[in-house]
């Protein structure tokens, strides 16, 4: 019972730790990567699909993608979603290719990405405590209806506290790597 609870726990805060990773690959860190527009969606004849079920998308090179759609007609509809973004980017066409120019960051702007960071870290640890607040509400509740000794709630807690450590210090090393990565020129 107790062991379900901090597995429970412990998948949770690995899950959130995982999903404040997947968050930072939208940060623009001054290279291109085809994970920057995979939250972007593409209205495809009436439904809202993801771009990279109507286009191929490619690294042309460090600075440059390319996105090439599956049929003609939807050229204006990945345009039109690729300005729609949270990007800040304009699409240059030609034919059937559209080509999207990552400019170089600024030094104001790297620092602008890693307040960015940081505070997405900060709600990451938010979460992960929220998760710790849970699990020990759970082992508070087992204690008042007397399934578990005090002993027992109390080396759960200490052991819940030993998972929100680690899954704390995963999101600063995440933190971390990325703001070396953005800072990196």
């Amino acid at each position: 019972m107790l062991n379900d609870i901090k597995k429970d726990a412990q998948t949770r805060m690995a899950k959130s730790v995982e999903a404040f990773r997947h968050d930072l690959v939208k940060v623009r860190t001054g290279r291109a990567s085809t994970a920057l527009v995979d939250h972007i969606k593409v209205n495809y004849y009436g439904s809202e699909m993801p771009l990279s079920q109507v286009a191929t998308v490619a690294v042309q090179d460090a600075r440059s993608l390319t996105i090439t759609p599956w049929e003609k007609q939807m050229v204006g509809a990945v345009e039109k979603a690729i300005l729609g973004s949270d990007l800040g980017l304009t699409p240059n066409t030609a034919g059937t290719v559209i080509r999207l120019n990552l400019p170089a960051l600024t030094e104001e702007r790297r620092k602008e990405l890693t307040k960015v960071v940081h505070s997405a870290g900060e709600d990451a640890k938010v979460a992960i405590r929220n998760i710790r607040r849970d699990a020990n509400h759970q082992v508070k509740e087992l204690l008042k209806d007397k399934q578990i000794t005090e002993d027992e709630a109390s080396r759960s807690e200490t052991d819940i506290q030993k998972i929100t450590d680690s899954a704390i210090k995963d999101v600063d090393e995440v933190i971390k790597a990325k703001e070396t990565e953005l800072m990196s020129v």
